[in-house]
């Protein structure tokens, strides 16, 4: 065996033992494994359902069929569109923007709440204050108020409007744990061998939080997405193209959950946003066992 196999067959064995180690953790928690393959199958589904989906076009002949109809499993709505192949294709922004809109708040909660608990002084005083004032008015509302005056049609810009209001509540968390954490010895240290404030924060600190940030970039993402379903429902965005929130205002507009024949083609995106927050919520159980080492060894 020659010199330079040695570090390949030992980074390879690496991967594989964490990789199998992690699946370990996974199945310790069959709730959280349920909830990771729920999200997963939905997710693949949103992700590659729509090649193979049957094209969403209307068709006046086969208006609001109940579901179970000969071609079209949950039936079709008011407009003769298979709610099925709507259902396939309509998680895609749902998820997209429930996830990149967590990715956003929890950036600015994580960099904002840990500067300001360490650094102390104006900077403290000052992410506070920011943070108090955008917690005295609801998302929702500002949300509301801006889709009144511009044209929201892009899911990446919804995702940044909802990501950038959502951050102070977790601001707040972080600068909390930031505080007790600055005391430890181990930040000492590092200030004693001056590595610096981006250092210290990011590196020293923030790693011992990695299961409370996890926890709270998953209840991030469910407040994303019921954010974003409510903003369709009360129609503040533009209702072009299919998704779930999209679907639930055209059925509740329509009055289906008054008709028999369509209860399909209302109730199926509430049962999809379901699935997706309880395999989110569950998921997270699992996930925090693989961060927290005292949960992992029970």
């Amino acid at each position: 065996m020659t010199e330079a196999s040695i570090p390949v067959t030992s980074i390879g064995t690496t991967g594989v033992s964490r990789f199998a180690g992690i699946l370990s953790s996974l199945r310790r928690s069959p709730a959280g494994f349920i909830g990771f393959v729920v999200v997963l199958l939905l997710v693949l589904v949103s992700a590659i359902g729509p090649f193979f989906a049957p094209d969403i076009a209307p068709n006046v002949k086969e208006i609001l069929l109940p579901a179970g109809s000969p071609g079209h499993l949950l039936g079709t709505d008011n407009e003769g569109k298979d709610v099925l192949a709507q259902m396939i294709g309509g998680g895609r922004t749902v998820i997209f923007v429930g996830f990149f809109a967590a990715a956003i708040s929890t950036a600015i909660a994580i960099v904002l709440g840990s500067l300001a608990a360490y650094l102390g002084g104006w900077v403290d005083s000052a992410v506070v204050t920011v943070a108090d004032v955008f917690l005295t008015v609801p998302p929702i509302i500002l949300l509301a108020v801006l889709g009144a005056f511009f044209k929201l049609d892009s899911p990446i810009l919804l995702a940044l409007l909802v990501g950038v209001l959502s951050w102070p509540v977790l601001t707040r968390a972080v600068r909390a744990q930031v505080l007790s954490l600055k005391e430890r010895e181990f930040v000492e240290a590092a200030r004693l061998l001056d590595l610096g404030t981006a250092r210290v924060v990011f590196v020293e600190i923030l790693p011992n939080m990695a299961s409370f940030i996890l926890m709270n970039f998953m209840i991030g993402v469910t407040n994303a997405i019921y954010q974003l379903v409510g903003f369709y429902l009360l129609g503040l965005a533009p209702l072009s193209g299919a998704n779930w929130g999209i679907m639930l205002n055209r059925a509740w507009i329509a009055g289906a959950i008054f008709n028999d024949a369509s209860l399909a083609w209302i109730l199926s995106p509430i049962v999809a946003i379901i699935l997706l927050l309880l395999g989110l919520v569950m998921m997270t159980r699992s996930l925090e066992e693989i961060l927290n080492p005292r949960l992992r060894d029970r």
